[in-house]
Parts: C-alpha cells; structure tokens; sequence
C-alpha cells in the first residue's frame, strides 16, 4: 500500500491564544512574550498571539494590546482572534493585520458561546469580515463544532460545509474547521476534510483537532490522506473550550511535529528548541503537561 503523504505541512501554533485562554493562572505578560518568542526560535512561522476579548470574561486575555506590540515581526504570521466588532475596533489601532473570527455550526453551542442562534452570529460576523478585507485584513474563519456538538451532538457534514461556503463567499482567506470536542474518528475526518478540498480547491484549510479521546493524531493522518497540509496544534496541548464540558486541550505541537517527522513530512519545526518553550511556560500552569513526547523528552533529561 502507498502512502498518499506530502512532503511538507505547515503547523500554526495555537497555544499562545487558543491554549491559554482558559488557564486558570494569570500568566504574566513577560512570561507570554518570552513563549511566543521561544516558539518563533522553533520554527513555527504562524501563531495566533492574543485574542481581543473582553478583560471581563477572559482576564488572561487582558494584555492582548501588549503582546501584539512586543511580538510582531515580519518573519512570522501573527494572527489574533476578534469575536465582536468591539474587538475588531480594539485590534484596528495595532498594526496586526491578520484575525481571526469564529462561529459554530450548531445553533446550541453558539447560543451558549455568544448568545445568538448562527444565523444571527452570522449577521454579525459577515459584514464585519467584509470591512476587514477591504481594508486588507488576512481573515481566518474558525468553524467550531465541525464534527459534534456538546449539546446537538452529531453534526452533519452539509451543514458545516454550507457554513464553510458562507465565510469563503465573504472573502476569508482561510478556514479553520474543528473538531471542538475531540470526538471525531478517522473516517468522518477523512470524508469532511476529503469533501471540503473538493468543494474548495482554491482555500486555505486547516485542520483543528481537540485530543479529548486521544484520537487527534489518527484524525490528523486521515486528514493528511485527504489532502490537508496545513494543521493547528498546541505547544503542550494545551487548552480547552469553555462551553464544551469535558473537551481537553488542542492536540499537543510537539506531538504532531515527531509523529509527521518519523513519517518523512517536513514540518520546519525544532522538537528541542518546541520542548525548550514548554519548559519555559510550564511552571506557569494550573495543570501538568501530559503530552507523550514531552513526558518522554523530560524523563530522559
């Protein structure tokens, strides 16, 4: 049998926004500099930062304004996430220029997340991606709950690539379509990701797997199989989703970096260097890291 591999994938470091989040612990903003730049060093060419949310919901987030100042560079993407207009507003007076927004395919999950049913959020959420690309804005649309669902539970595959099609005909240049609560198996991995290249050939799409079932690495290779070359992960696995009950962290960077690399798929990733930047925000965290290669790299220092 052949494998139908690439030769490269592009990795995007979630940890610094998507992983920290909904740490328990304020990390302090030195510490969240210092991350980012050890993950830089790594070779991780596309993060997303920060998000600009409200500092009342989300105080780790309170020192977005200063992390995009001290850590835009024009080697890297720097992308962060905006949910609302206010946040647009807030990131449109830094010189970020790539964002994030994000929706649910379920009507549930967005009524608890956002309090408004999809086609409401999306009433929102359109005409916002439309000002930012006119004013040159690089905008990644984040579909959550592309799998299942907390509260609906399965989600059919037309729904999320009839949601995919919204944000593609309001000019996103990329999507982030996930698996928000870990739940997804390889064969419906391998048929969405399959489908939505074929319906999208000219997009940017990448994968977001949780590992809540430890299943985020076998989604990952049947998403390789589909064609999908690019892939969110978190340093240390970190994260989480505060309105999925139970869903454990995005699946950890330097996993997929040594499962990819002993299949002879250039990432551009320095494990030892990815490992160095894990140390570094480590003891800064509620909970322990858990990831395998991690557990196996310290035991051996």
């Amino acid at each position: 049998m052949t494998l139908h591999l690439p030769k490269k994938v592009t990795i995007i470091e979630v940890g610094p926004r998507d992983g920290l989040q909904n740490e328990k612990n304020f990390i302090p903003t030195a510490v969240k500099i210092d991350f980012i730049a050890k993950l830089k060093e790594a070779g991780l060419q596309e993060l997303e930062l920060t998000s600009f949310v409200s500092p009342k919901w989300v105080p780790q987030m309170s020192d977005a304004e200063d992390i995009v100042a001290a850590c835009l560079d024009l080697k890297t993407k720097a992308i962060v996430l905006v949910p609302n207009r206010k946040g647009m507003e807030r990131v449109m007076h830094t010189p970020c220029r790539a964002v994030a927004v994000f929706a649910g395919v379920s009507d549930e999950f967005n009524r608890k997340n956002s309090n408004k049913a999809t086609s409401e959020l999306l009433k929102e959420l359109i005409p916002a991606v439309i000002e930012l690309k006119g004013k040159g804005y690089f905008i990644r649309a984040c579909i959550s709950t592309a799998f299942y669902c907390p509260y609906k539970g399965k989600i059919a595959e037309a729904d999320t690539i009839r949601l995919c099609n919204v944000f593609i005909d309001a000019g996103v240049d990329e999507l982030s379509v996930a698996d928000t609560i870990g739940m997804a198996a390889p064969h419906e991995s391998f048929s969405l990701f399959s489908k939505l290249i074929r319906n999208f050939p000219n997009q940017l799409i990448t994968a977001h797997f949780h590992d809540t079932r430890k299943m985020a690495l076998a989604n990952i290779y049947a998403a390789l199989e589909a064609g999908v070359v690019r892939f969110d992960a978190s340093a240390g696995g970190l994260g989480g989703c505060p309105f999925a009950k139970g869903a454990t962290g995005n699946v950890a960077t330097e996993d997929v970096v040594y499962m990819l690399s002993r299949m002879g798929v250039d990432t551009g990733v320095d494990l030892e260097k990815l490992i160095d930047a894990i140390h570094l925000i480590s003891p800064h965290l509620s909970r322990p890291i858990d990831s395998a290669v991690f557990r196996l790299h310290t035991a051996a220092e």
